[in-house]
């Protein structure tokens, strides 16, 4: 009988979790609302661990993919096809780098806050197209 109550209990509870994460649709474009090229709309997230973010391919040609070096040190880096919706959860506390790889040198990027968290120091080190690396630094200053 307890054995039982505990069962339901622990299934109940991660069920509720389950109930309360969030999912955000991340539209990836050739223009934005404002007129810049090659976006995603939003440009800046912050999720809750257990969210999930669903890129659409709203125009062709685009993918969604982490930017190495740019994920938490115990993340998961992913990346989707090209003319494809892919959708990610994100388990893991940090702030993602998120990149269309045809596109990062024409800055099309964005970041994701999981948590309550801030940029690591470092983040924006290492080779980094100029644009990418622009665009990269307005969402980080949304902190």
């Amino acid at each position: 009988m307890i054995r039982t109550t505990l069962t339901c209990l622990a299934l109940a509870a991660a069920m509720s979790s389950a109930a309360f994460a969030e999912t955000f649709e991340v539209r990836m474009l050739n223009k934005g609302q404002n007129g810049d090229r090659m976006v995603f709309e939003p440009p800046f997230l912050r999720a809750a661990a257990g969210d999930t973010v669903k890129f659409l391919a709203s125009d062709k040609g685009h993918n969604a993919e982490t930017v190495k070096g740019m994920i938490p040190d115990d993340a998961t880096a992913f990346a989707g096809k090209i003319n494809e919706e892919i959708e990610v959860t994100f388990g893991t506390e940090g702030v993602y780098g998120v990149m269309c790889k045809p596109h990062y040198a024409m800055g099309m990027v964005m970041t994701i806050a999981v948590g309550d968290v801030t940029a690591p120091g470092d983040f924006l080190d290492g080779r980094i197209p100029p644009k990418a690396k622009e665009r990269l630094a307005a969402q980080l200053a949304r902190f």
